[in-house]
Parts: C-alpha cells; structure tokens; sequence
C-alpha cells in the first residue's frame, strides 16, 4: 500500500531542493538512506556540506513542522551524515538543517522556515 503522505513529502523536497540551489547551494544528493535512517537531501555550497531534513505540511496540520524533528530523527540523521562522510570525506564544514514547506490552500507551496544550524 503506497504511503498518502509521500506526494506531499515529494513536493516539499522538490521545493526545498529549489530553495536551496536558488541561495546558491548545489544539492548533491536526494534521498541518501541507509538502514538506520534518511536524509533527505544533501546540499554545499564553498564552506558547508548540509544534511537537510524536509518537513512539509497540509493546511491545518496541528503540529508545525519543524516540532516533527526529535531527538530520535536528530539521531538517525546523524548516523547517516557519519556514514555518508565516511565515504565521502570532504573538507567542507557538516551542517544539519532543518526545512519546513508548506502547502497552502490553493496549491501554492512555500518555505515557511529554514533553521540552519537546527543542531
């Protein structure tokens, strides 16, 4: 049974990737996963190398996006970040954002917060 909630994810990402290469980041990797967890996309620019978690919402949610990222996701991005680097060391600084798309009534989408730094 397909998951009702992964267009919605799929246009946020879509979006946020947007968003990113807009601010002058190249997004290098979408949907990078392992068996303990996903990162959603990986993005750089000339000092950063950011692990990117995605969290896009319908109208009325009752939960802001950003309050879907426990320690328990923190953590699972974490291990793929340390397995991603470890096979693809790079000088950059590693950075975990966090991106919050919303989905208006209209069909319209927009970011509605980018916590660099989240932590």
């Amino acid at each position: 049974m397909a998951n009702p909630k992964r267009p919605i994810g799929d246009t946020g990402e879509a979006f946020a990737a947007a968003c990113l290469e807009a601010e002058g980041y190249r997004v290098i990797c979408r949907n990078f996963s392992v068996r303990q967890g996903e990162i959603d996309l990986i993005a750089c620019d000339d000092q950063y190398l950011v692990f990117v978690e995605v969290k896009a919402r319908k109208p009325g949610s009752m939960v802001r996006p950003e309050e879907a990222v426990d320690y328990h996701k923190q953590r699972r991005m974490r291990y793929c970040a340390e397995y991603y680097l470890s096979r693809n060391p790079t000088a950059l600084q590693p950075r975990f954002d966090v991106m919050c798309v919303e989905h208006g009534p209209g069909g319209e989408i927009r970011l509605s917060n980018w916590i660099e730094n989240a932590f």
